[in-house]
């Protein structure tokens, strides 16, 4: 039977389950509801079920969510990070099947208003955590969970953010804390979730320091450069600062925000060296799992390359994954290309090396993804609209993996801002008290 979808929070990262209705999962279910706080933004997807040769699907303000539940077996929630809680408790207080992008919520009280509502209703929810599906670290599961290293004991977990993909967030609504919880809940959500997925375990105790040196204000960048326009639109800059983004030369941004700003005021290419950013761009933690693995996490927002190294040390000896997403930014401002796909000039690169304890070290073959996120979201897709199968890698996420998640960056920027350790209880899954 197909089911009914209804789609919440319309911004860019909804178009991803938008196409795949519109698309390739067309028979696993249909859209019926638009839910958004933008009228521009509805009428802009509309279009594009149009474009598909389906019907308009009705639109619907927050105010009548009621109206939404009614309609749908089902809810994708990507609005607004702090918003999340009030859609998901609704819509599983109603009975209905979930999915939400992460961060699953962004503060302790929504992931127990969350945890709360799951456990008392029958509706199912599904955090869609697409790195795990990433062939790469699915093989990292694989070889950890066959015992190539033995037990793990320790994690070295660095991030670099580019200058394309990086800069983005301190352009939007991710700038301020309030929205997203900073990037240790909004961005770092993904890596503390690999993390638990991978070890098999649930964060005890966080210590982290936090801090905004690259964009903003008052950091060394922008006394070089200088006076600063608001906003990218219109700017003397456009086409030649590399951190201005021309929203009008890509369809999809002008479609879904520059058309849109009139109803609501929202700038989506807001300077990344203006004021007002509350959030900040170069971290590190320290994390004690319940089974005494250690982690040491470092991510950079503003590096001239983009990728991760992860490296896991165990008693039978140490395996190594290094990615490289893209290898250089150019000076040309735009948003996260690696999002859908990988170009033959952007240096991408993977290797998985494993060393134990007296043989030569060997790589370990990766099997290759298409699409975006190095293969992850078309996996991901399947599980989230044609159900999960028989996977021994577990790698559809539920809402205890969400809480884990965000409730480590959670706790991470309260270590940053108290100069303290903080605690979490029940395997991660609350801070303790």
């Amino acid at each position: 039977m197909t089911r009914r979808y209804a789609l919440v929070g319309l911004g860019s990262r909804a178009r991803l389950y938008a196409d795949a209705l519109l698309g390739d999962w067309r028979d696993a279910g249909e859209i019926v509801a638009l839910c958004d706080t933008n009228q521009t933004r509805m009428d802009h997807h509309n279009d594009r079920v149009l474009a598909a040769g389906l019907d308009p699907v009705p639109t619907f303000h927050p105010d009548a969510f009621d109206q939404v539940l009614a309609a749908a077996d089902a809810v994708v929630v990507t609005t607004v990070d702090a918003t999340h809680a009030r859609y998901v408790v609704a819509a599983l207080e109603a009975g209905k099947d979930v999915v939400v992008e992460k961060p699953m919520t962004t503060d302790a009280a929504g992931c127990a208003a969350i945890a709360e509502a799951a456990e008392r209703g029958p509706g199912r929810l599904v955090v869609t955590f697409n790195y795990r599906y990433s062939p790469r670290n699915s093989a990292v599961r694989r070889v950890l969970a066959e015992g190539a290293i033995g037990q793990v004991t320790g994690v070295h977990f660095e991030w670099a953010l580019d200058t394309l993909h990086g800069a983005d967030y301190f352009r939007r609504w991710h700038r301020e804390s309030r929205n997203s919880g900073g990037l240790l809940v909004h961005k770092s959500t993904h890596h503390f979730d690999l993390v638990n997925w991978w070890l098999d375990a649930g964060p005890e105790l966080v210590f982290a320091q936090q801090q905004l040196r690259f964009y903003g204000d008052a950091n060394p960048p922008a006394a070089e450069l200088g006076p600063r326009p608001e906003r990218s639109h219109g700017a003397p800059g456009l086409g030649t600062d590399p951190f201005l983004l021309d929203m009008a030369a890509d369809p999809a941004l002008k479609a879904l925000y520059l058309d849109a700003e009139h109803e609501d005021g929202y700038h989506r290419d807001r300077d990344v060296f203006g004021p007002g950013i509350d959030i900040s761009d170069t971290m590190s933690l320290l994390v004690r799992y319940d089974n005494g693995a250690q982690l040491t996490y470092a991510l950079h927002a503003y590096a001239p390359w983009e990728g991760y190294r992860v490296v896991f040390n165990g008693t039978g000896g140490r395996l190594e994954l290094e990615v490289v997403e893209r290898a250089w930014a150019s000076r040309e401002a735009a948003i996260d290309p690696s999002a859908t796909g990988h170009g033959d000039d952007d240096g991408y690169a993977e290797r998985l090396t494993l060393h134990q304890h007296w043989q030569p070290p060997r790589d370990v073959p990766i099997e290759q993804g298409t699409g975006g996120h190095g293969g992850g979201d078309r996996l991901l897709l399947d599980d989230v609209f044609r159900g999960a199968s028989e996977d021994p890698l577990r790698r559809q996420a539920g809402y205890l993996a969400g809480i884990r998640s965000v409730l480590t960056g959670v706790a991470g920027n309260e270590s940053a801002r108290t100069g303290l350790p903080v605690w979490l209880a029940d395997g991660g899954t609350r801070l303790a008290d």
